[in-house]
């Protein structure tokens, strides 16, 4: 039988850790740190193929442990926050998932390791492997690893400097490691092992500010070393063999000082020259990296060819001129970000063939260009993996089923939806949209009808968004789904898209003729200030597939066409019914008139009522599916239920017919999450206490006015998670035997499949099934913030029946994951 549970997306980005978060293997696969998870991604497939999980802190540098042969990697070493090394081993069969990878930690560090580099010390590539690690303990470490066996041989000090980077070679023509160390000093230091030790050999000064990249490239029988630095220059050394000759005649030639050292062990000289400075970038430089060795008729062929990152948000390729050999930008190509609210790039990284470069922007993001087959001078942007660089608090799907939005505390509130390409029956999601760019971390969302959202931040107002003809367009080409299904009537007076402007915080709509034509450039129209800083950035396009990054950032926002004032603290939760007629709203409280809930009106934007009843932050809102019903759930460890009654001209009332009270409270700790059954008969709630309760039945029609206090109680046994448990959903499809499934998501990043029917009048504990729990491959690293069911059976972006054995459910995690799994529910 097929596995119950298979996940069809994951969306993540690279950590804000500096350079070397991310690293390109020959296998094709690009490794990179993402929050305590090392995601490995396969840009051909355009999907993540694996996540490996061990750090307990962020991953901060990730590095392919290069064959000497050329054959695709087996190693992937990475350091942490947590002050520990892991070596990820793969015994090269299949494909790289947890199954088959081993991990060997590396203890020893004191502090966050920054750097880490390896290098096997012999062809046969299980004999011992040598390992450089830097830390900001100030020391570098040196491990070797024999079989499975690690053990650090020596710790090279910095006194009270900090080491950026560390790279290990060979000298030319021999197999005595070369260390070369670059940090705070503006000084790149190079060790050489000699009897088994490390030592000082070399000091190269020049930069003038603080090291941030070095890597090693042999070419040859010479060994070059790139170096970059805040100085936003990069510097290309030499070393090479020095023949052992008369001393020569002093003649008066102009020529670079050499450095000269001896070897002991082989009794040769070596000597050292500073080869070129490259200056092209206006800010730091954070990266420097050359392309990838190949092999080429049996040996191992260097091309000179180097990528630098900085942060004046570009990318440069550098070669040395054909004719010269003079190292130029002029024979090279600039990449970057335009526009934007963005810093710029911390790394980069060529593909194993140089056909593609990849870097990572300062937000975590990463963009990918592929060199164009025809003028290899021309670089064009590709479609790439991209997420949340923040923990993502809230997801949810869109009525019809077609897409999910997401909202976190990187401020941003995305869109992903599912690619459908004419010719591939693969279905690949990607972010399509942002929305909302904010200034304050996101807290909630919910969706009020198809194009529609309200949204919640740490401020006090809520936010309406409404999609423009742009983003339907867009979403028609990418989904495959025709425009005809999509728009409804009243499309024709919809904005164009939206824009911020200069100094607002707010999305303004951008109609079709707000979208001047630009003048010709003459002098006079030049030097107004209006026309140095414009006030529309949004450029409609016309996209056929998922947009880069740069796009993402300025053109897909969706204007602002209400707020929500009423709540004096920051939004916490919101929800709005299912006729989308009316928002629930509630903010953090710690008193009885701040938690009060607030009903607005979706037709008049007009609050309608303010539900008094909890002591504290009400930490979720909940509309039965038959809209009749409001649950409320808070950290007051008690949930409200509030009945609808007659509605008046304004629109409905609704009145608190049960609660629980600290009589009848069965939860002990805050209640975290809340959610209905299909028919409306009971709801489920979860708590910090570890507990889950299905309450009941609320479909008893009460005749009298009177309360339904005494007959909603826990129909079910108290279900013990095995954590607190922090997101639980109700699936509306119900499993073949009529039974509800129900997801909930702990503490610890784990989400259990469980399914649930009460049999006989008393709470039975057999009424509960364990279904599946996800493996730690599959679940998250950090709290589960939110789990979200699609409404309808079957996979967004496929031609499923109704009656598709598939369901989908999308989650969100502290872990800054968004994650949609296919769930089977006939093998549940």
């Amino acid at each position: 039988m097929a596995a119950p549970v298979s996940v069809c997306h994951v969306a993540c980005c690279a950590n804000r850790a500096g350079g070397g978060a991310v690293s390109w293997g020959r296998g094709g696969l690009l490794a990179f740190g993402s929050c305590h998870d090392v995601v490995l991604y396969e840009p051909a497939a355009r999907r993540a193929a694996a996540a490996l999980r061990g750090h307990a802190g962020r991953v901060n540098c990730v590095r392919w442990v290069r064959r000497r042969d050329g054959a695709p990697e087996t190693e992937l070493i990475s350091g942490g926050s947590d002050k520990q090394l892991i070596l990820w081993e793969w015994n090269g069969t299949g494909t790289w998932n947890n199954q088959l990878v081993k991990s060997i930690p590396l203890k020893g560090h004191a502090e966050a390791v920054c750097a880490v580099d390896a290098v096997y010390q012999s062809d046969e590539p299980d004999l011992n492997l040598l390992i450089a690690s830097a830390a900001s303990d100030s020391t570098v470490r040196i491990w070797s690893l024999h079989g499975s066996e690690a053990k650090c041989i020596e710790i090279l000090q910095f006194g009270n400097g900090f080491v950026m980077d560390v790279c290990l070679s060979f000298l030319p023509g021999s197999n005595v490691p070369i260390l070369a160390c670059g940090g705070d000093d503006c000084k790149i230091s190079l060790f050489i092992q000699q009897n088994g030790q490390f030592q000082k050999t070399l000091i190269l000064p020049g930069h003038e500010d603080w090291i941030r990249g070095i890597e090693w490239a042999v070419c040859g029988e010479d060994l070059f070393l790139a170096s970059c630095a805040q100085d936003c220059l990069i510097r290309i050394w030499k070393v090479c063999t020095k023949s052992k000759q008369l001393p020569e005649t002093e003649d008066d030639s102009i020529r670079l000082k050499e450095n000269v050292f001896t070897v002991k062990d082989t009794d040769t000289t070596y000597a050292i020259t500073l080869e070129s400075v490259l200056a092209g970038h206006e800010n730091w430089v954070y990266a420097v990296h050359w392309q990838p060795s190949f092999s080429k008729d049996g040996s191992m062929q260097q091309p000179m060819r180097i990528l630098s990152a900085s942060m004046d948000k570009t990318v440069i390729i550098w070669e040395p001129d054909k004719e010269s050999g003079v190292w130029l930008e002029q024979a090279s190509v600039r990449v970057g970000e335009v526009g934007g609210n963005t810093l710029g790039f911390f790394d980069c990284q060529f593909s194993p063939d140089g056909s593609m470069i990849v870097a990572h922007a300062f937000h975590g993001a990463l963009h990918l260009w592929k060199q164009a087959t025809v003028n290899k001078k021309e670089w064009t942007p590709e479609v790439v993996i991209s997420g949340h660089f923040n923990s993502v608090e809230d997801v949810k799907w869109d009525p019809e089923g077609e897409f999910i939005i997401s909202v976190g505390s990187d401020q941003t509130t995305r869109l992903f939806a599912p690619w459908k390409r004419k010719q591939e029956t693969e279905v690949t999601w990607h972010e399509i949209a942002r929305p909302q760019v904010h200034g304050y971390d996101m807290r909630c969302l919910a969706m009020i009808g198809r194009f529609q959202f309200v949204s919640g931040a740490d401020e006090k107002v809520l936010r309406v968004f409404r999609a423009p003809k742009n983003f339907i367009e867009n979403f028609s080409n990418i989904t495959g789904i025709p425009m005809e299904k999509l728009c409804s009537h009243q499309s024709s007076d919809l904005p164009e898209g939206a824009t911020v402007p200069a100094l607002g915080l707010s999305n303004k709509a951008v109609f079709e003729g707000d979208m001047a034509v630009q003048p010709a450039e003459d002098e006079e129209t030049f030097n107004t200030i209006s026309n140095q800083y414009p006030e529309i950035y949004f450029q409609p396009l016309i996209l056929t597939e998922p947009p880069p990054e740069d796009h993402l950032l300025q053109n897909t926002l969706w204007p602002e066409i209400q707020k929500l004032y009423g709540h004096g603290y920051e939004i916490f939760c919101v929800a709005c019914n299912n006729s989308n007629t009316v928002i629930a709203s509630a903010c953090k409280a710690s008193k009885k008139e701040h938690a009060a809930i607030i009903l607005w009106s979706t037709a008049s934007w007009k609050k309608l009522q303010s539900l008094s009843f909890h002591n504290l932050t009400v930490t979720q809102l909940a509309f039965s599916p038959n809209d009749r019903f409001l649950l409320a759930v808070s950290r007051d460890r008690n949930w409200s239920l509030w009945k609808k009654q007659d509605s008046s001209e304004s629109g409905p009332v609704f009145s608190c017919c049960a609660y629980t009270d600290k009589n009848t409270a069965v939860h002990s700790r805050i209640i975290w999450s809340c959610d209905w059954t299909p028919d409306s008969k009971y709801f489920i709630t979860g708590s910090r206490d570890k507990k889950i309760i299905i309450w009941g039945q609320c479909d008893l029609s009460v005749t009298t006015e009177g309360n339904m206090l005494g007959s909603v109680k826990p129909c079910s046994t108290v279900l013990d998670a095995g954590d607190s448990v922090t997101a639980v959903s109700i699936s509306r499809v119900l499993a073949p035997d009529g039974r509800y499934i129900i997801a909930a998501g702990l503490e610890n990043g784990k989400i259990i499949l469980y399914t649930w029917k009460q049999s006989g009048q008393e709470p039975a504990l057999v009424d509960w099934t364990t279904c599946v729990q996800m493996d730690n491959s599959q679940s998250h690293a950090l709290a589960v913030k939110r789990l979200s069911w699609r409404h309808h059976a079957g996979r967004a972006g496929h031609n499923d029946q109704t009656s598709s054995e598939w369901l989908q459910l999308a989650s969100c995690g502290a872990d800054h994951c968004v994650k949609i799994f296919n769930v089977n529910r006939f093998a549940l």
